[in-house]
């Protein structure tokens, strides 16, 4: 690690990437991993607050491998950015622990996020779970164990960094300056819509266009899109402003003289919905086959993913272990064994004395 400022995000090993994610915040990771050191989280001790069965903790190893493969297609570089698992570092449980003590539940119950979550994962509200109170906690673990200054997040997102801040101007007040005030970065698109136009793109709620989704099955998706639900005929004047299509073509046609072209002539009456869908799809294309060239040339050697993986977790160990003898120096955690220990060894030195003599 160098001397500059730091980036810490990440994601949950719950299956592939898409772009929803593309556009909030793997596009930054990829952009400001040349003038930041960069660190990307496998969050897979997240996800165990709404998928904590078995069954979902096998599949950790395969979709944090696929999440891996999506961060190559999508620009990020293993040689400038560290990589880890999140449930391999111990001492992300030490800073958890610690961290709790320094927000109320008062503070967390008032994040809106954590009972949209527990809706979205059907757990009834008299048995969320307190590991799911707990995550924006154990997300400040996260941000602040590699001392990070800066999230690059979602908006989804954005609520849980201000507890990240709030604990780390807490800890520093309390013992003395630590921990940077991590500042939030949310992408060009905070939030995308997904294609069925009904709320943001989900994997969970099949709206989604996937990373490693091929050409056709990108064009079928497309097709099927919600529009303007009030213009039945392609002469009738359409909304632009909500219209999913439009979302789209924003954030990824390039052809700007195109999109402005389509959005007067569909104000007007003057242009079909199909030809819209048409023309967003070569602009999909367009912007997706960089990234199939990337994910093609990453699954050539997919045991490279592995060894990226243990490589950045190892990397991380050594950040950790630096950050927690901070921790404990400024705390004094710690401080009662050392005496006890040193007291130990000053006895077993007398009676080591007493017995030769």
């Amino acid at each position: 690690m160098t001397e500059r400022k730091r980036i810490l995000t990440g994601d949950r090993p719950t299956g592939r990437l898409h772009l929803g994610h593309y556009v909030g915040t793997l596009r930054n990771r990829a952009r400001l991993q040349e003038e930041y050191d960069t660190v990307l989280i496998i969050a897979d001790l997240h996800m165990l607050t709404t998928k904590p069965s078995k069954e979902d903790i096998d599949k950790i190893g395969e979709n944090a491998r696929g999440m891996v493969l999506d961060y190559i297609a999508s620009g990020i570089d293993p040689n400038k950015s560290t990589i880890y698992l999140q449930s391999a570092i111990p001492e992300v449980f030490e800073l958890n622990t610690l961290f709790g003590n320094l927000v109320s539940l008062n503070r967390l119950l008032r994040l809106p996020s954590i009972k949209d979550m527990a809706r979205d994962a059907n757990i009834p509200e008299d048995s969320v779970p307190f590991g799911l109170f707990g995550y924006p906690v154990l997300q400040a673990a996260d941000i602040l164990l590699p001392r990070a200054h800066l999230v690059p997040v979602g908006k989804d997102n954005e609520a849980h960094v201000e507890i990240t801040r709030e604990i780390a101007r807490r800890f520093n007040n309390l013992y003395g300056e630590v921990f940077p005030v991590p500042d939030v970065l949310l992408g060009e698109v905070p939030t995308l819509v997904g294609t069925d136009g009904k709320g943001k793109m989900s994997k969970s709620a099949g709206n989604a266009i996937m990373l490693s989704d091929d050409e056709k099955t990108v064009a079928k998706k497309i097709r099927s899109m919600y529009t303007d639900a009030k213009r039945v005929t392609a002469d009738v004047p359409g909304t632009v402003e909500g219209n999913p299509v439009f979302d789209y073509h924003d954030a990824f046609n390039d052809d700007r003289a195109t999109v402005e072209d389509l959005k007067t002539r569909y104000r007007a009456g003057k242009v079909g919905d199909a030809e819209v869908k048409d023309e967003l799809r070569q602009a999909m294309e367009r912007f997706m086959a960089p990234i199939r060239e990337r994910l093609r040339a990453a699954e050539e050697d997919t045991g490279k993913i592995d060894e990226i993986i243990l490589e950045g977790t190892e990397r991380m160990r050594e950040l950790a272990r630096e950050t927690m003898r901070e921790v404990k120096r400024a705390t004094g955690l710690g401080g009662a064994m050392k005496r006890m220990r040193r007291a130990a060894e000053r006895r077993a030195k007398k009676r080591s004395k007493s017995a030769g003599e």
